[in-house]
């Protein structure tokens, strides 16, 4: 009797995980982001929460956790259970650059999540302010030689930070990186004139740029922006050394189970593959889709991780 009782036991604790998994959702399911509310993450997520409704029956709950490089969402993303109830949207920063950027992170960028699809690239785009007068990259070298001393630029990685050191030490020009908190103090930094270059994501100054404030020079992705299709790559102007490759895409906890996973990646690639999902919340946004499965995903990041190990050592960056 004890061992029929034992066997039933054993039976039913090994069918739990299976129900669990045919029933899912079956409540909410979180969603971390790495950058406050408002922020390019935060905004994504909320439309592709109303589409997941639909087509899981539960909805998204966003939560906003940003700081610390990134690494604060994104090890609240891998601390969390592995049952399909949490996901998170972290970026190229946190999982192929912090490594490399500190002495230690809180989190295993290789082993800690469960990639579930890439959602998309960001383009970034040198701009100066347009009072400067310069209309290519050229013309704002041989700007900094005549006014040395006087220039400053704003760079959010270590890609945007090697091309400007690049152009500094080959060409000769006269520019300083300076840091910055935010997107918002950037953008008025540029346009305020302290701080006139920056590489930045097309969707932060398209605005500035068509009113006129901001002159683009080039696409830093070699990615040819719709809004802009005039603005050379960089391929176009002879550099050949790595573009920015800025992306934002979408885990789980490592060990979620894989037909959860799987369902993941099914219907987020279809919301970001629609036509109307894809034209007013990434393209209108100057985001790039990028929807793929997450063996293309992973494989995608263990490609650029020796790529980013590379740009963070030529860029001059010590590990803090």
């Amino acid at each position: 009797m004890r061992a029929l009782l034992l066997l039933v036991s054993l039976l039913t604790a090994a069918a739990v995980p299976a129900l669990a998994q045919d029933n899912w959702p079956s409540r909410p399911i979180k969603a971390i982001t790495t950058t406050s509310a408002g922020g390019l993450s935060d905004i994504f997520m909320r439309a592709l929460g109303e589409e997941l409704r639909q087509r899981l029956g539960q909805p998204l709950i966003v939560e906003n956790r940003p700081g610390g490089a990134m690494n604060t969402g994104t090890r609240a993303c891998a601390d969390s259970a592995p049952d399909g109830y949490t996901i998170c949207i972290t970026n190229a920063d946190a999982m192929l650059y912090n490594q490399f950027l500190f002495k230690s992170i809180p989190f295993n960028p290789e082993t800690s999540l469960q990639p579930i699809t890439n959602a998309f690239h960001l383009i970034h785009m040198l701009v100066v302010n347009s009072k400067l007068g310069v209309k290519s990259v050229d013309e704002l070298v041989a700007y900094s030689k005549k006014h040395a001393g006087t220039l400053s630029y704003l760079a959010p990685g270590p890609p945007l930070v090697l091309f400007m050191e690049t152009l500094k030490k080959e060409k000769g020009a006269d520019w300083v990186r300076v840091p910055f908190r935010g997107g918002g103090e950037a953008v008025n930094a540029i346009l305020g004139g302290s701080t006139p270059i920056a590489l930045f994501g097309e969707g932060n100054v398209i605005g500035n740029v068509r009113g006129g404030q901001m002159t683009p020079l080039v696409m830093m992705n070699n990615i040819k922006s719709p809004n802009f299709p005039d603005v050379p790559l960089l391929t176009d102007i002879g550099y050949n050394g790595p573009p920015s490759r800025s992306w934002y895409g979408i885990f789980a906890p490592a060990g979620t189970p894989r037909p959860i996973v799987d369902r993941l990646n099914k219907e987020i690639t279809a919301i970001i593959n629609a036509p109307e999902f894809r034209d007013k919340h990434l393209t209108a946004r100057s985001l790039v889709p990028a929807a793929n499965t997450p063996e293309e995903f992973t494989e995608m990041m263990k490609r650029e991780r020796p790529i980013a190990e590379k740009v963070v050592k030529d860029a001059g960056f010590e590990p803090q």
